[in-house]
């Protein structure tokens, strides 16, 4: 929608997502099947295709996961980091590198205050600590060999219409509404960074822009205002709601779970201050687009749905 010409690489897609549910396919130029542990064939696609821009968003991305396959998860989540960074090196027309990591990358001491770019990384949880590792990785190697702008951005919790992964809170809502039972929550006092993912690419996308326009670096938080502290169980009442339901009770999940924070937020004062990056839509916001747009897709077409909120968001973005 912007004039852009993309390529990507990825996995087999799940039969139940996005990318099949919207025909998908068709808005790449090439789209490859490559497992980014195959450092070899990574290589060679990256090198065929030579890139202007690239965004690393690969990883395995599920903390309850990461503990049932943790090597798994440290293979895809740093090694598969060093291998794409690896297929960056000598590319003739590459401008800007943007590696995504995650929210979870900070050592979490259950602060009432928003993290910030600069606060030590850990992690306890394998998803987390893999994600803290690329992290380090990432900054070792812009430190050591990057030759055009590389930055890292850090978000988290993000989400929207169109996400049928397993594990999620959204999804999982979406498929408890669509069987007409109340939902199991896990952590219903945990507070997350919620943000709608249409917010969190519109600064991926700043970023990049200043980056080739004004050879940018770093780290960047992408996250909420820090005045929004809204916790798993106010999101399933919202998004209950913004379903059209009057029944918004849930239920509590009664096997033993393993660790995750009980509170995350994120400072994106950098972010705002030198990018002009600021989040369009709030909390309440958020939860009625991503409702919305399940509601739609149930009897839409799902790409013209995916539109019309690309452009109704970018008709309010800078």
């Amino acid at each position: 929608m912007q004039g852009h010409t993309v390529s990507g690489l990825s996995l087999d897609p799940e039969s139940k997502s996005l990318y099949a549910d919207a025909a998908l396919s068709n808005i790449f130029n090439e789209d490859l099947r490559i497992d980014i542990r195959d450092r070899a064939a990574l290589l060679r696609a990256v090198e065929d295709i030579s890139p202007e821009v690239i965004i690393h968003l690969a990883a395995q991305p599920l903390v309850r996961y990461s503990y049932q396959h943790p090597q798994e998860t440290f293979d895809i989540n740093v090694m598969g980091t060093i291998n794409l960074l690896e297929a960056t090196r000598g590319l003739k027309n590459l401008k800007a590198v943007l590696i995504i990591t995650t929210d979870k990358v900070y050592k979490n001491f259950n602060r009432l205050r928003g993290y910030i770019e600069t606060d030590e990384l850990g992690g306890v949880d394998p998803y987390s600590a893999s994600k803290a590792a690329a992290d380090i990785a990432a900054q070792s190697w812009i430190a050591s060999f990057a030759d055009v702008p590389m930055a890292i951005a850090r978000a988290g919790n993000v989400i929207g219409g169109g996400d049928w992964a397993p594990d999620r809170i959204i999804p999982d809502l979406v498929r408890a509404y669509s069987l007409n039972e109340k939902p199991v929550i896990r952590y219903p006092d945990a507070i997350r960074p919620w943000q709608h993912v249409l917010d969190c690419l519109n600064g991926y996308l700043k970023l990049i822009d200043a980056q080739i326009s004004d050879q940018v670096s770093g780290e960047w938080n992408f996250g909420p205002d820090l005045l929004t502290k809204s916790t798993v169980a106010q999101l399933v009442t919202k998004f209950w709601e913004a379903m059209g339901l009057d029944d918004s009770t849930w239920v509590l999940e009664n096997s033993s779970s393993p660790h995750e924070a009980g509170y995350l937020l994120l400072d994106s004062t950098k972010a705002r201050s030198a990018l002009g990056w600021k989040d369009r839509l709030d909390f309440d916001s958020t939860i009625n687009w991503t409702a919305d747009w399940y509601k739609n897709a149930m009897n839409l077409d799902v790409r013209s749905v995916t539109e019309g909120q690309v452009s109704r968001f970018l008709s309010i973005a800078d």
